[in-house]
């Protein structure tokens, strides 16, 4: 008698197995997310058991990391990849993905073999391309197939020092069932691609395809298996995308590398607040400019607010762009509730400018008084930047790095800086030649940003 297949069910949202098909994942609650897999025949299989080695005996590894070439991307995955790295980068449809992969192929190509792997498009169509980046060159080889089995036993022959694969979701395993894109091929081709990346000490970036939500696509140990996963998003109608870390085995998450947009590709923008603040507007209500993390860099970004009447009554608008709504929405309590501030009349919108986004609790103070700048129509001085972060009775409280939003903010022209007096007693007073305004709760700061 043969030996049994087992069959399960997988969320393509969040990875849930499931014995039984339903109609709604149990875990992440979405419907018709649930695919068949079909798993390899039950049987007992004779292994080779691994035998343990003292980790005193490992010589550490003296191969440099591989440089992309391309600062900002080099920044983002930690100065480069190390030997079998594997990444996956994620991204909308039509947002650059295969640009800035084909021009860091190109890059890397220059000083030795690159395989650049493509599902979707033909040789030619990559060649033009490559013509119009000026990424035409001998040592760059293009190889448009889906069958991994098949081009994993060549990809040796070209000694590569870099493989890009164009997208998981185009790959097909003949081990596996189903059509290229469901979840069962996604695995098994990722599975073994990461196995052959690992085995010569290549390393390997996949593309991946995101859902509707913005998650990737396919299952979630997908996610976990590779050493980094990096977005590449920005908005439709800006010319600016940004990269972003948001996991990294070898290095700094939630590091941040901004590229523009133009004709011959994409170009690295290596000062990105002269950038979001150009076009920044100065005496106006409802603007202030904040010095944000993004990994270990300094951003400075513009956080506009506009407070207006709720024009049909019932329940006030609060919409947010660029900024996390759950807190907005603490820092507009806090307001009403702690400072007084008729906001339960109002509709608030706040945006970040420029289509970055940033969710750390230190940009809490800087939206508080934009939303008080434009509620009572009180511009901030356009040379002051804020930051901290707002508790619940209304307290400021120290924020991370001040030393280096500080350096930003200097190196751009800013005087003078609203801080928490917690972080000002850590500071050497004497260094920033910056006018420096501690305060302690959102009534402190609301008389140095507004009293002059």
């Amino acid at each position: 008698m043969g030996k049994k297949e087992r069959v399960q069910y997988v969320c393509k949202a969040c990875g849930y197995v499931s014995l039984g098909w339903m109609g709604r994942c149990s875990s992440c609650g979405q419907w018709d997310s649930l695919v068949e897999q079909r798993s390899e025949p039950e049987g007992k299989e004779l292994r080779t058991v691994p035998q343990a080695i003292p980790i005193t005996q490992l010589v550490k590894d003296s191969r440099p990391k591989l440089s992309l070439g391309i600062e900002e991307f080099d920044r983002v995955v930690g100065g480069g990849l190390l030997p079998g790295t594997v990444v996956l980068v994620g991204g909308q449809p039509g947002i650059g993905k295969s640009t800035l992969l084909l021009q860091v192929a190109a890059t890397v190509a220059q000083r030795g073999p690159v395989v650049y792997i493509s599902g979707e498009e033909s040789a030619e169509q990559i060649h033009h391309r490559a013509r119009r980046l000026g990424a035409t060159v001998d040592n760059l080889f293009l190889l448009t197939a889906t069958d991994v089995l098949g081009y994993l036993e060549q990809l040796m022959e070209y000694h590569p020092r870099l493989v890009v694969v164009d997208s998981i979701q185009t790959m097909y395993h003949a081990e596996a069932s189903g059509y290229p894109g469901s979840v069962s091929q996604v695995q098994k081709s990722a599975d073994a691609l990461i196995a052959w990346a690992k085995t010569y000490e290549v390393p390997l970036v996949i593309v991946g395809h995101i859902t509707k939500s913005g998650a990737l696509a396919g299952p979630k140990v997908l996610e976990h298996a590779v050493d980094c996963v990096l977005y590449f998003d920005g908005e439709s109608h800006t010319d600016y995308r940004i990269l972003r870390a948001v996991k990294n085995r070898f290095g700094p998450t939630n590091e941040v590398g901004v590229f523009e947009m133009k004709q011959e590709g994409l170009k690295a923008v290596p000062n990105p607040s002269c950038i979001f603040l150009a076009d920044r507007p100065l005496g106006v209500a409802g603007s202030v400019v904040a010095p944000s993390m993004e990994g270990t860099r300094s951003l400075l970004v513009e956080i506009q607010a506009l407070v207006a009447p709720a024009l049909y009554g019932g329940t006030p608008r609060r919409l947010t762009t660029g900024l996390n709504y759950n807190r907005t929405s603490i820092v507009l309590a806090v307001l009403e509730k702690r400072q007084g501030c008729k906001l339960a009349n109002h509709d608030v919108y706040l945006n970040v400018a420029g289509g970055l986004r940033v969710e750390e609790p230190a940009m809490d103070l800087a939206v508080a008084m934009a939303v008080v700048s434009s509620l009572n129509d009180l511009p901030v001085p356009p040379d002051l930047v804020i930051v901290g972060e707002i508790g619940l009775t209304g307290e400021v409280r120290p924020v991370g790095h001040m030393e280096r939003r500080l350096q930003e903010s200097r190196d751009l022209g800013f005087k003078r800086c609203v801080l928490p007096a917690a972080n000002y007693r850590d500071l050497d007073l004497g260094a920033w030649g910056m006018k420096l305004h501690p305060v302690r709760n959102v009534k402190e700061a609301l008389q140095a940003v507004f009293s002059d």
